[in-house]
């Protein structure tokens, strides 16, 4: 029997407000009314920088709705948000998706809400962020929706005359099966069984530090070094490993790549 604590934690949804609220108001669509895709040129202001690009992206999305059987009327702006939207996507990008394959992957979407945003440091120039969105779906043969949750990451590059998402990994969240099943949704335990049973690196874990959605978990290594890996916690309670840091005695610490799957259970 779960505890409430438990229950609270990886059963119920998110109440953090949404990023991607304002700005864009109905006077802005009407210049897009009746245009294809290929017909539109994104204002300048809306890509000034990748956070400009990617809060701007999402507050068009918030307006899309691409419901199935289901209808109940006007749902913001109905499909005539998703040919702007596609214009955030790289030349890159759209060569690997067509824009009716764009459009379906969000099939039964009302509405996209961004719930969480955050930068990730890169070994190399990229620019990478971690997302998290909160949208209402539905099925064509339920007369009802519900909320699911999807986590992904995205990497911008500049082209042209402004920043563009060139690269898209979304997930759905699992809100099941996981926290009953699986080890691997707790930051804790995810050290503990990989970098601690797997790899034998793991003199001693300090508590963990959390900000926000946050997880900082610091550990000093059997080989003396110190190492930080950081978790970003999920609306569904799972705990995703983002970034690990290493430190040597007084040098500063570098980002590293430990595979623990790979380098610790490797057959002798």
């Amino acid at each position: 029997m779960k505890n409430i604590e438990y229950h609270q934690k990886y059963f119920r949804p998110s109440r953090l407000p949404a990023l991607n609220l304002g700005l864009l108001t109905s006077e802005f669509f009407n210049p897009f009314y009746g245009k294809i895709y290929n017909e539109i040129q994104l204002p300048a202001e809306l890509t000034k920088t990748p956070e400009d690009t990617i809060l701007n992206y999402f507050r068009i999305l918030l307006e899309a709705g691409n419901l199935l059987g289901r209808s109940c009327g006007s749902v913001g702006q109905g499909h005539m948000p998703f040919p702007i939207a596609y214009n955030f996507l790289s030349k890159e990008y759209q060569e690997k998706v067509s824009y009716k394959e764009y459009v379906q992957t969000f099939a039964g979407v009302g509405h996209t809400s961004l719930i969480k945003l955050s930068k990730i440091a890169t070994e190399k120039q990229a620019i990478r962020f971690f997302y998290e969105i909160e949208t209402i779906v539905g099925s064509i043969d339920v007369t009802a929706e519900y909320f699911g949750y999807s986590y992904g990451f995205m990497e911008i590059i500049y082209e042209h005359s402004g920043y563009r998402i060139n690269t898209n990994q979304q997930i759905r969240e699992d809100f099941l099966c996981a926290p009953y099943h699986l080890w691997e949704h707790d930051a804790e335990a995810a050290i503990d069984i990989k970098y601690g049973e797997w790899c034998k690196l793991i003199k001693k874990r300090y508590p963990t530090i959390k900000k926000d959605y946050v997880k900082y978990i610091y550990f000093q290594g059997t080989d003396e070094a110190d190492y930080c890996i950081i978790f970003f916690t999920l609306t569904n309670g799972t705990d995703i490993e983002i970034i690990q840091y290493r430190k040597e005695s007084n040098e500063d610490w570098k980002q590293v790549k430990l595979v623990p799957e790979k380098d610790c259970l490797q057959e002798p």
